[in-house]
């Protein structure tokens, strides 16, 4: 999906958040929000949200003087959401519907999320996702589709989140044993989404392969891709897209049997969707 004029504030509003979470002084809050605002003056509005960011993140992390902006915070999501994987076991465990539980746990790690224009209440959102419908619900289509296949690409979005995709994958070998499931991480620091850094440290190899796309973005971009991980997004029978940067990155879609996983966090999305902010989303593109 192409950027729309909302994105416009809501990147130059990431820009001032990104001064607060470095601790950035008046000087280099001045010199990183004009910067910001200058550029996007120059916005191309053929281009994805995701896309128009990234080089603008890369900008603020040079002014900034810093590789990963939000090592930080990154680290604190992290320590959150390790809180939480417990409750997540047992909620799927003991579910009446367990694969529904599954997905909604990869859902519910979605709301960490530095980038959104609505900030969620981590405690809240994670105790509450279990009782709440997905608003556009293809799960048994996912199912079914899981079913019968042999290979699943699970595209990550944030850190922090990356647990709970972490806890789902765990669970989906389980129940679909003849499945071979590929992690993919973005190929880049960009705001707070994963990187192999951050695979590692959780060890998802070891419940899973794990492939850096290469990708710079905050959002599958596939030219931006390695050929590595363009094969693979080719040849999967099923992908998996979490948060709204793949959403906003893979829409319209290029390929057959995409589900997006995703809490709606902006006014743009909610639309393009047809669904409230704050709706979780299950959406099998077939």
């Amino acid at each position: 999906m192409t950027i729309q004029p909302e994105c416009i504030n809501c990147i130059a509003s990431q820009a001032r958040r990104v001064c607060e979470a470095i601790g950035a002084d008046a000087p280099l809050i001045h010199t990183i929000t004009t910067a910001i605002d200058d550029a996007l003056q120059y916005a191309d509005f053929t281009l994805s949200p995701p896309v128009i960011a990234a080089p603008l993140y890369e900008k603020m992390a040079q002014l900034a003087g810093k590789i990963d902006l939000y090592d930080v915070q990154k680290a604190h999501a992290t320590q959150q959401a390790r809180h939480y994987l417990p409750f997540c076991d047992t909620a799927i465990s003991h579910s009446d519907d367990p694969f529904v539980a599954i997905l909604k746990t990869a859902v519910v790690g979605n709301v960490i999320d530095l980038a959104a224009e609505v900030h969620f209440d981590l405690h809240e959102a994670i105790t509450s996702v279990y009782h709440t419908p997905f608003a556009h619900d293809d799960t048994d289509r996912l199912k079914t589709r899981l079913s019968q296949a042999t290979t699943l690409v699970y595209i990550g979005d944030n850190t922090g989140e990356h647990l709970f995709d972490k806890l789902a994958i765990q669970h989906l070998t389980t129940r679909f044993p003849q499945l071979k499931i590929t992690y993919m991480v973005r190929g880049h620091f960009i705001i707070n989404d994963v990187t192999m850094g951050e695979a590692r440290e959780a060890q998802i190899e070891t419940v899973c392969d794990v492939m850096d796309s290469g990708v710079p973005t905050p959002g599958f971009v596939y030219n931006l891709a390695t050929p590595q991980a363009q094969h693979l997004f080719d040849t999967a029978e099923v992908i998996i897209a979490k948060g709204m940067g793949n959403y906003e990155c893979m829409t319209p879609v290029m390929r057959q049997d995409i589900c997006f996983l995703l809490k709606v966090k902006c006014a743009v999305v909610s639309r393009s969707l047809g669904q409230e902010i704050g709706a979780i989303i299950c959406k099998m593109d077939t």
